[in-house]
């Protein structure tokens, strides 16, 4: 089954793929994303980026399903409903730019995403916390879409312009994690079918990245206990710190390759 991965990468890819997406998987059970951004962080660092693209689509897709599911359809249904722009733009949006991945340079991609991520996550720990007036929300819903939708597209990093959306609109906890992965849900379904056409997905990755779904569980379910317990300050303090580490390791890539 992994004869075409262990082949081109060797044995040791394939024990650092399943670290780092163990990583990312963690991070996604105690703040309720970062897997992409944690796990592409990690696997650009020894598979070229397409590769690492691959390796995230299934455990992303399957990852979400549970955690958007984790307090019942009903709750999950809710959420739509209030959220439904958010979806359907940010799906479109993914759609249309998948295929960039094979069209920009790495360094481009590693760059724009970790720039954008960075400046986020440090504006709001020094004390930036836009609230949005109720007249705006849906300006702004658009916005979170587009650019996650971008992301999403080209790197299966839908995070950061979502979780902005929230934290500004101040989405309680337990709703923002729920909100987050339907998006990611949903932007993973668009995924999956856009990189089988780009080849992204191929005979190579898509066994793979079946395989590190198992991990990617494992560590999340043992974050869920972290989340669980954390206040809702200091849930959005590590849910920041998260993000400015992540970028800084995207720009590091860009930069020294």
């Amino acid at each position: 089954m992994l004869d075409g991965f262990l082949a081109a990468f060797g044995p040791l890819a394939a024990l650092g793929a399943v670290a780092a997406l163990a990583a990312g998987g963690f991070a996604k059970g105690v703040v309720g994303f970062a897997l992409p951004l944690i796990a592409l962080s990690g696997l650009g660092s020894f598979l070229p980026f397409e590769v690492a693209l691959g390796l995230l689509i299934v455990p992303t897709l399957v990852s979400n399903a549970f955690q958007a599911t984790r307090n019942g359809l009903a709750a999950a249904w809710e959420s739509v409903l209030v959220h439904w722009r958010l979806l359907v733009i940010l799906v479109v949006m993914i759609a249309l730019c998948a295929q960039l991945v094979v069209v920009l340079p790495e360094w481009a991609l590693f760059g724009l995403l970790g720039v954008f991520v960075t400046l986020f996550g440090a504006s709001q720990l020094s004390g930036w916390r836009p609230r949005l007036q109720p007249a705006r929300r849906r300006v702004w819903e658009v916005v979170a879409g587009l650019i996650g939708g971008f992301f999403g597209g080209i790197a299966a990093i839908f995070g950061p312009p979502v979780v902005m959306y929230l934290l500004a609109a101040e989405v309680q906890k337990v709703e923002m994690v729920r909100v987050q992965a339907l998006c990611f849900f949903a932007g993973s379904l668009v995924l999956v079918g856009a990189h089988l056409a780009s080849g992204v997905l191929n005979t190579v990755t898509l066994p793979m990245s079946a395989v590190l779904v198992l991990p990617t569980l494992a560590a999340m379910f043992a974050g869920y206990l972290v989340q669980d317990r954390l206040h809702q300050e200091v849930f959005r303090t590590i849910t920041l710190v998260v993000l400015v580490v992540a970028g800084l390791n995207l720009v590091r890539r860009a930069v020294m390759g």
